[in-house]
């Protein structure tokens, strides 16, 4: 079935666009680039011939810029063909791609129409992001030859595309799409008919979670950010990530979401999410929303300084003698060495995974060690903690060249929480079989632009660990949503990869 779809993949000449919006002509200059016709069609033809012209000047900006070849770049503008009505007869097309405005009736009218309109050998595929393929295919006699086609903005740049089949999709499809997909230079993965299909679903795990973070009074936006940008390693932390998107989008796709899958605990969206949408706090959109914006610039509070403290030693508990005690004596701070800490010094726990107050809490504090101490460092306070001596270990902090983001407790450090949570979902999603592991990986880090796959990530960081992080939060808050998939159980307990599926009925019955 799969040589089938490289076939056809491969014949295929000509396909259809309908809707002019920015994702049907993002969809029109990936398609004309790839040596496609592509007949652009809309309700208003005056729409149809600004996107030729849209695109045209794509090309052209292009080859300005050395990208693309003159030649080729006429080439493609002479197979855009402007169509004019979407039901114009289809007797050349090999596939139509539905990219009109995300409501459910327009879409099943459209297909429904383009059914009687097209012969049994065209293909259709709807760009819907957010609506169900099989409910769309429902108003079609033969569902079996629509699947999603969920391209992203902007289409020439985003190079994944999630191929989603519906309940009906006949099986020849989904290779059929894939195989014309990466005849584009883009890069599909399968994804499943459910809520969110596979990125939006995957991506519940960083805002959600950071959501939690905030309403716990852990830390602040500014501050979650940097750490999931600086010891992480993504490109955007999960606040203005949403400020980006728009409250208003974000929050319904996290209500969605978590609805769709009957309120399944891992998704639960954050009361501030509503809060701050009902509010009109979107956001860059409206000027301000987990941070305020100034002509279009992000207003970032400013980094933590050192105070004006005495200087005061650092007791280390054993295992970060050797990796933070080097550093800080480096950056001439006095370590104390002895087996208890001297009346005046502060003492940092490793707090990764909670922090123990000791014998000694007026001055005792937490150091994030679960990622080393490579970059931005997190101090942990506890309330019981003497501010004197909580000032004296930032100082001692800053001290080392690094930012410092400083937090209060809670049974697990920002970082640890963030990726417990990205892991965690990844592993659900692969548990009930709604993605193959390779695919919610290549998913999310072509689609979030995350470091690694959160699977790939998961067995960087260790299974066990990430297991014995999501342990300890569910036992010390109670709270079901961070109970371990049962992919994650298995794999930390057999010394199994995450990123493998492992040995199925399937493979013993033949």
């Amino acid at each position: 079935m799969e040589q089938a779809g490289q076939d056809w993949a491969e014949r295929a000449a000509t396909i259809r666009v309908i809707g002019t919006g920015a994702m049907g002509r993002g969809i029109a200059q990936l398609a004309a680039a790839g040596g496609l016709t592509v007949e652009l069609a809309d309700i208003r033809f005056e729409a149809v011939k600004s996107a030729v012209e849209h695109v045209s000047a794509m090309f052209d900006k292009l080859v300005a810029k050395g990208r693309m070849a003159a030649d080729d770049a006429a080439a493609a503008k002479a197979r855009l063909k402007p169509v004019g009505e979407p039901l114009t007869p289809l007797q050349d097309c090999d596939l139509v791609i539905e990219a009109v405005r995300e409501d459910l009736d327009t879409k099943r009218e459209l297909f429904a129409a383009l059914e009687k309109a097209a012969g049994e050998r065209v293909l259709f595929a709807t760009n819907t992001s957010s609506l169900p393929v099989t409910a769309i295919g429902a108003a079609l006699r033969d569902p079996s030859r629509l699947a999603g086609l969920h391209f992203f903005n902007p289409v020439p740049l985003m190079r994944l595309v999630e191929v989603i089949p519906g309940a009906r999709t006949a099986g020849r499809v989904p290779d059929a799409l894939a195989a014309l997909v990466r005849r584009l230079g883009h890069e599909p993965v399968i994804a499943p008919d459910a809520p969110g299909f596979l990125v939006n679903h995957a991506g519940r795990g960083l805002v959600t979670e950071a959501l939690q973070i905030l309403s716990e009074g852990i830390a602040e936006p500014a501050d979650i950010d940097r750490i999931a940008r600086d010891v992480l390693g993504l490109k955007m932390g999960p606040c203005e990530l949403l400020d980006l998107t728009g409250m208003d989008v974000s929050q319904p796709v996290m209500e969605s979401i978590w609805t769709g899958f009957y309120t399944e605990p891992r998704y639960r969206p954050s009361y501030i999410g509503r809060a701050r949408m009902e509010a009109g706090l979107l956001g860059r959109k409206t000027g301000e929303g987990f941070y305020t914006y100034v002509d279009g610039v992000k207003q970032e509070p400013p980094e933590a300084t050192a105070p004006a403290v005495d200087v005061r030693p650092v007791w280390l508990v054993e295992g970060l003698r050797e990796t933070l005690g080097v550093l800080l004596a480096e950056s001439g701070v006095e370590v104390e060495t002895g087996d208890e800490p001297s009346p005046g010094a502060v003492v940092l726990y490793d707090a990764s995974l909670g922090l123990s107050g000791g014998h000694h809490p007026e001055r005792t504090l937490g150091i994030d060690a679960f990622f080393g101490f490579f970059s931005r460092l997190t101090l942990v306070v506890q309330p019981a903690v003497d501010p004197e001596f909580g000032r004296a270990a930032l100082a001692a902090l800053l001290a080392t060249g690094r930012s410092v983001s400083v937090v209060r407790d809670s049974p697990a450090a920002v970082a640890p929480r963030l990726l417990a949570s990205i892991v965690n979902v990844a592993c659900g999603i692969a548990e009930q079989r709604l993605a193959r592991p390779e695919d919610i990986d290549t998913a999310v880090r072509l689609g979030l632009g995350y470091p690694r796959g959160p699977l790939e990530w998961g067995d960087h960081v260790g299974a066990d660990r990430v297991y014995n992080l999501l342990e300890i939060l569910h036992t010390d808050t109670g709270d079901p949503r961070y109970r371990p998939s049962r992919w994650l159980v298995e794999r930390a307990a057999l010394g199994l990869p995450l990123t493998e599926s492992g040995t199925g009925p399937s493979d013993l019955l033949g």
